[in-house]
C-alpha cells in the first residue's frame, strides 16, 4: 500500500511539470509562433519492431507524435493508439510528413516480435519502439514519463500493470518539442492542429 501510495504521488508530481507545459503549450499556441523553452525531448536510441536499432535523428524531417505505453495495457494505451492512427487517417496526404511512435515503457515483456504483432493492430505507419531498460529510463527520462511496475495482489510475477504518464508529445521536424495532447484529446483536434502546423 504504501509503495503504490508512493508511485501516485510520484506520478502527480510529474503530472504538475506536464501540466505546466500544457498550460505553457496552450497559451503559446493561440500566437503564430510557437516558442520551445520547456525542457522536453532529446536524444534517445532503441529498437524498432523490426530489430533496428534506431535514434531520433533517424526520424528528423518529419513531425513525431509519441506515445509512451505499453502493449499489456488495458485501457488507455489501446484508446491512445487508436487516436493516433485515426490522426494518420485524418490527415490525408499530410500524413506522409508525420512519424507516429509508440514507445514502450515495459521492456521486460515488450519485445521486438510482440511489438511488431501489437503495433501492427493500429497503423502500417507506426513504429514500435523498446530497448534495455537503461535505454527505455533514458528514453522516458528527456520526455519527462513516468512509469513504475505495478504488482497485482495474488497475482503471478509476471502479470503486473504499468503506472505511467498518458500523453502524445508533438515533436517537429528539427526534433524539437512543439507541446502536448493530453491523454483524451480528440483525433479531430490532434489533426487540425498538426495540419496547419504542415500546411504552415
Amino acid at each position: 500500500m504504501k509503495a503504490r501510495l508512493i508511485r501516485i504521488a510520484a506520478a502527480s508530481a510529474v503530472g504538475l511539470v506536464i501540466a505546466a507545459g500544457i498550460a505553457w503549450w496552450q497559451v503559446q499556441n493561440a500566437s503564430s509562433t510557437v516558442q520551445s523553452s520547456v525542457p522536453i525531448g532529446g536524444p534517445f536510441t532503441l529498437t524498432d519492431q523490426d530489430g533496428r536499432t534506431v535514434t531520433d535523428a533517424d526520424y528528423r524531417g518529419k513531425y513525431l507524435l509519441i506515445y509512451f505505453g505499453y502493449t499489456y495495457c488495458p485501457d488507455v494505451c489501446p484508446t491512445e493508439l487508436g487516436t493516433m492512427a485515426r490522426v494518420m487517417d485524418l490527415l490525408g496526404v499530410q500524413a506522409d510528413k508525420v512519424q507516429p511512435m509508440f514507445i514502450s515503457v515495459d521492456p521486460e515483456r515488450d519485445t521486438v516480435a510482440h511489438l511488431k504483432d501489437y503495433v501492427g493492430l493500429f497503423h502500417p505507419n507506426l513504429v514500435g519502439l523498446t530497448g534495455t531498460p537503461e535505454q527505455v529510463k533514458a528514453a522516458a527520462k528527456a520526455y519527462r514519463v513516468y512509469y513504475a511496475k505495478a504488482p497485482q495482489e495474488g497475482g503471478k510475477p509476471e502479470d503486473y500493470l504499468m503506472d505511467h504518464s498518458s500523453f502524445l508529445y508533438l515533436m517537429g521536424p528539427d526534433g524539437r518539442f512543439l507541446g502536448v495532447y493530453p491523454a483524451g484529446t480528440t483525433a479531430d483536434r490532434v489533426a487540425q492542429d498538426l495540419g496547419s502546423r504542415i500546411a504552415g
